[in-house]
């Protein structure tokens, strides 16, 4: 404690001999908060300085001259804050000012915090200013439309965020784009345990004031608040962000869940900057971390952290300095060895993580720890895909075929959105004929048909009442052309007179399916991560689980993909938040047949050639051992006897639709004589997550799916499967049976159709033999023909892999260094300047390395965002797991699971064994179909006691899952109540290696690399519009990051 001195004023305004008057001029509710007490009771405890809280009766109520006399001034504004006072006693008084005054104006009104973040060079979020003068003021240089809105021609395309221009009105708006639901969720102060709303049906955005709108950046479902204490300190929190469900996580005290994180040098930087152009030396600010870099997207004032007491030593510390040295510089401000208060401070509880093995293989706490997990998911029950083609030579279809094709004769158009699809509606329905064609000609049958197409393509546009660009899209390519005169009577142009309307539809993820994959991803989140269980939320929130999550194009995946999100994270609320905040398409590595088109069609054709020969048995070459080896493994040996039983139950159960279909179009023509459009109602596109109980028990179809769908659905399946004038089967056809025999069976069995069970039994014998040969009539073909669906995707895995190895190295020995060097001396400063120094230090280390990988990238998108060790109140702080989840179809299930289990066919690894063991080739060999949520797990361990050069340091573990794949007809009594959901259990995983073997990285790497696409032929692709992740960065210098890994050894690095 500094002993009383004689009291003498300095040149500068200092004083000597007396404590520094410390005066807190703020709001009684402020002055009382936690936080500034603990900090305000550790700087008394240092015997410098006086505090003097001047309280609401003063502030509010006294004049300025009256108020009390203080060095040092502690002001800021809050509700009620007369700050036109506070500036008069500054002006009278000249304290020192923590936060100056003037400058806090500008935090009220968002444009002023942008340009001023700007002017100092300070990284916002693209953005674009509204103002109005009044509301509902129209803005000529303001457009919008349904998925996007332009400002002064800029356009943000949807997700796009909308705040109010007052910066104490915290109603924000994020606004979804049709493809993934459309809707509107609202940020809000906490509310609760609320902090967002989801809106369905909210598209249009406000008009009653001024906004300002910036593109959405998507972090991964987790926000950053950075607080400052000075230039030279800051503290930064991970949360939940309110942005994914809007639902606050909570401790067992009731306070919501927050964990300190590192700041890269980058944003320390920034930190720096904020808090000097704004004139607040203690503050605090909304950081978001994307694509790699990081943005400032709001400034608060002053802030403090809450439950930190490491937090309120350093603030304590860091102010005294700054008062001492403001107003006592002949003061020493070094810390005392032993901080005062520290003797009577209460120790913090720590919660440990919870323990709770998943009974696999390998437990935290022992010598092998969980270092990854790489799954690829198939997506959960859909309902049957279709496609309606017919020619249209109608004007009206014609002519909106140019609206949207610019107006070009020979261009095809894709329609996809409301708009466009709503267009189509209303021409379509005048082009539907009122009844059914009866005249007489020799073209009779066509019309007949074409106004039938013509209902099918209405019906599919008014299913659900609603649009989505996720399920539906009509394609109008132009056939023929004629020249017609201008209309202006100078020279001659085409004209389109008839165009191919392609119209696809279905494949909507079901209630079941977003059901299966929501039960998955809890099952993961409990099961997955051996020692975590439900303590893998906190893992996550901690930045110490490095999430990522990757979807194909199509809707039913990206929903799979969000609806396992939403239970692997336990979120809350609707899937559209979901999807865009933590799903990432890319549909190159996870979509498409094209590279083994050729392959396919070949195996298709011998597999038509088995099966209609009528030969008895396909096996007769191979060996009882390894049935699998032959070609068309998994035949029936009678499978032409089959054919003609299944195009007749095929038949039947059509005629019994069509007889259903007949009674709905009749009863719809009685009660209505005029089409009623249905309520537009977009957000419906989403499915529900229960059954429509009202349509059951109204006798209707599950789903949205009316009569007349389904028997088109099942007269399409009728005459592809068997060509009765040419007396030809066409073997192609029966997957698309057993879809829709296995779907009816599950969603619609109380239509009591007859022979639905019988057609299932004959088609499940076909589909099973058919459906894994599609992708190689044997071993080496499907070997073939699964390299080349799924290169793309076995190449990321091996670079997922190889970069967790490396990641895990540089992290021992990080441990390794900093467990030699603990035993040295700290300096005196060390409490202000270690969490940015030891940073940076490491970071000057790395540039070599750095530049090495790519010269031109820049040094941000190195980063690996990570938990701050000293301040966090968890066991294990430098615990780093990586999950990456590839959300795909079947086709590339199977191509990935024949990769792993045939590579060691492969001529340049001969004599190598497989991957997977025998007994689990023969169950593979037994599994026919990988249903609905079937998956394929690697998992990845460290032996933290084998020496780092050991190949046994990092095992790979295999496990996959036949997803659900229990018959419909199979009476299972766990599965019975399912069976009343329309839903069916998910398999549980199964070991591909035998217990007790070792499989190392370094031979999977090997067996898999010739048929992984390498790393430097990865194309650097833009940055994916629903990004999701933490650690984002360019995947032009990621998939270069093979052979070296430039890992900080601290806090950066680099993930994908």
């Amino acid at each position: 404690m500094a002993a009383p001195l004689a009291e003498e004023k300095l040149e500068n305004g200092g004083v000597v001999g007396r404590k520094i008057k410390i005066g807190v001029c703020v709001m009684d509710k402020k002055a009382s908060a936690a936080p500034m007490g603990h900090i305000l009771d550790r700087l008394k405890s240092f015997g410098e300085f006086e505090i003097m809280i001047f309280g609401d009766k003063v502030i509010l109520h006294d004049p300025v001259e009256s108020w009390p006399i203080c060095d040092c001034l502690i002001a800021f504004y809050s509700t009620g804050y007369p700050l036109e006072k506070a500036e008069a006693y500054a002006a009278l008084r000249r304290p020192f000012l923590v936060n100056e005054l003037e400058p806090q104006r500008l935090l009220h009104d968002r444009r002023m915090v942008y340009e001023h973040l700007e002017m100092f060079g300070i990284p916002v979020p693209r953005y674009a200013l509204v103002n109005r003068e009044f509301c509902y003021q129209d803005v000529d240089y303001f457009v919008e439309e349904d998925d996007f809105v332009e400002v002064h021609g800029e356009r943000f395309w949807k997700p796009f965020v909308e705040k109010p221009i007052d910066g104490d009105d915290h109603s924000i708006m994020i606004y979804y784009p049709s493809s993934a639901g459309g809707g509107m969720k609202e940020l809000f102060r906490k509310v609760g345990n609320r902090s967002s709303e989801f809106h369905p049906e909210v598209r249009r955005v406000r008009r009653e004031g001024s906004y300002i709108y910036e593109e959405f950046m998507p972090t991964g479902g987790t926000d950053v608040k950075v607080y400052t204490v000075g230039p030279e300190y800051a503290h930064a929190e991970a949360r939940k962000s309110p942005v994914v469900d809007g639902v606050v996580m909570r401790n067992p005290d009731g306070k919501e869940v927050r964990y300190p994180v590192l700041l890269t040098p980058t944003e320390k930087q920034m930190a720096r900057e904020v808090c000097m152009a704004f004139r607040q030396m203690v503050c605090g600010f909304d950081l978001l971390r994307c694509g790699g870099r990081s943005y400032v997207c709001d400034v608060n004032g002053w802030s403090f952290v809450k439950n930190s007491h490491k937090y309120y030593d350093d603030a304590a510390c860091v102010l005294r300095k700054m008062f001492l040295d403001a107003k006592a510089p002949h003061l020493s401000s070094t810390i005392p060895p032993t901080l005062p208060w520290k003797v009577n401070e209460p120790v913090q509880a720590s919660e440990g993580l919870t323990r709770q093995g998943s009974g696999i293989i390998g437990t935290f706490g022992q010598s092998e720890e969980l270092r990854c997990l790489i799954a690829v998911i198939r997506h959960g029950d859909r309902t049957p895909k279709q496609k309606v083609k017919l020619k249209v030579t109608e004007e009206k279809l014609l002519n909106l075929m140019l609206k949207y094709n610019g107006g070009r004769p020979r261009s095809e158009t894709k329609l996809k959105s409301a708009v466009q699809l709503q267009d189509l509606l209303d021409a379509t329905r005048l082009l539907v004929p009122r009844v059914r064609p009866d005249r007489e000609s020799d073209s009779e049958s066509e019309d007949v048909e074409h106004a039938e197409k013509l209902r099918q393509v209405k019906a599919v546009l008014e299913e659900g009442g609603h649009f989505s660009g996720i399920y539906r899209k009509v394609q109008l390519k132009p056939l023929k052309w004629v020249k017609v005169l201008k209309n202006n009577g100078e020279g001659e142009e085409e004209q389109p007179v008839e165009a191919l309307m392609v119209l696809k539809y279905g494949g909507v993820l079901t209630h079941a399916g977003r059901k299966q994959a929501e039960e998955l991803g809890r099952y993961f989140r409990n099961n997955m991560y051996p020692g975590e269980g439900t303590g893998l939320l906190r893992l996550h929130s901690t930045y110490r689980h490095d999430l990522k999550i990757y979807s194909s194009d199509e809707g039913r995946v990206q929903m799979s993909a969000a609806a396992f999100a939403k239970g692997l994270l336990d979120l809350e609320g609707q899937l559209t938040p979901i999807l865009v905040s933590l799903v990432s398409k890319d549909s190159s590595m996870l979509d498409g047949l094209e590279n083994a088109s050729i392959e396919i069609e070949a195996a298709k054709a011998r597999l038509n050639e088995i099966i209609t020969s009528g030969a008895q048995t396909i096996h007769g070459n191979g060996s009882s051992e390894y049935p699998w080896m032959v070609d068309g493994a998994g035949l029936p040996p009678h499978g032409s006897e089959l054919l003609p039983k299944l195009a007749g139950l095929t038949k039947k159960i059509t005629e019994q639709v069509r007889l259903l279909a007949k009674d709905e179009d009749e009863k719809l023509g009685e009660t209505s004589s005029c089409n009623v459009v249905p309520p537009y109602d977009q957000a419906m596109a989403l499915g529900k997550t229960n059954i429509d109980v009202d349509r059951i028990t109204a006798g209707l179809p599950c789903g949205s799916e009316g009569f007349l769908l389904m028997y088109a659905r099942w007269r399409k399946l009728e005459r592809e499967l068997y060509n009765e004038r040419k007396e030809r089967y066409d073997i192609t056809q029966i997957p698309d049976v057993y879809d829709s025999c296995k779907y009816d069976l599950l969603h619609n069995a109380h239509l009591n159709l007859e022979g639905v069970d019988e057609l299932f039994k004959v088609v499940q014998i076909l589909a099973d033999g058919v459906i894994p040969n599609e992708y190689g009539i044997n071993p080496k073909q499907k070997l073939k023909v699964g390299s080349k669906i799924a290169r793309r995707l076995l190449g990321k895995i091996l670079i997922d892999l190889r970069n967790t190895r490396e990641e895990a190295i540089n992290v021992a020995e990080l441990k390794s260094n900093h467990n030699q060097s603990s035993t040295s001396s700290k300096k005196d400063k060390e409490y202000r300047t270690k969490p940015q120094t030891r940073n940076e230090d490491v970071r000057r280390t790395s540039t070599a390395s750095d530049k090495s990988i790519d010269q031109e990238e820049d040094d941000d998108k190195e980063t690996e965002y990570r938990l701050d060790p000293k301040y966090a109140n968890v066991k294990s702080p430098e615990r780093h797991v990586r999950t990456r989840l590839y959300f795909t179809s079947e086709s590339h299930i199977h191509s990935l699971m024949n990769v792993l289990r045939y590579c060691n066919l492969d001529e340049s690894l001969q004599g190598e064994n497989s991957l997977v063991c025998h007994s689990a080739l023969e169950r593979l060999f037994k599994t026919k179909e990988l249903d609905y949520m079937s998956y394929i797990v690697l998992r990845m361990f460290e032996n933290t006691e084998v020496p780092l050069e050991d190949p046994k340091r990092f095992r790979i573990e295999l496990t996959f899952s036949r997803g659900a794949d229990l018959s419909p007809l199979e009476e299972d009594p766990e599965a019975s109540c399912l069976h009343q959901e329309h839903t069916l259990p998910i398999m549980g995983p199964e070991r591909l290696q035998e217990v007790g073997s070792y499989l190392t990285l370094e031979t999977m790497e090997k067996m898999v690399r010739p048929f992984a696409m390498p790393a430097e032929d990865f194309p650097p692709p833009s940055l994916p519009q629903g990004f999701s992740g933490y650690f984002y960065k360019s995947a032009a210098v990621l998939e270069r990051l093979v052979n070296l890994w430039p890992f900080h050894k601290h806090a950066d690095g680099t993930s994908k």
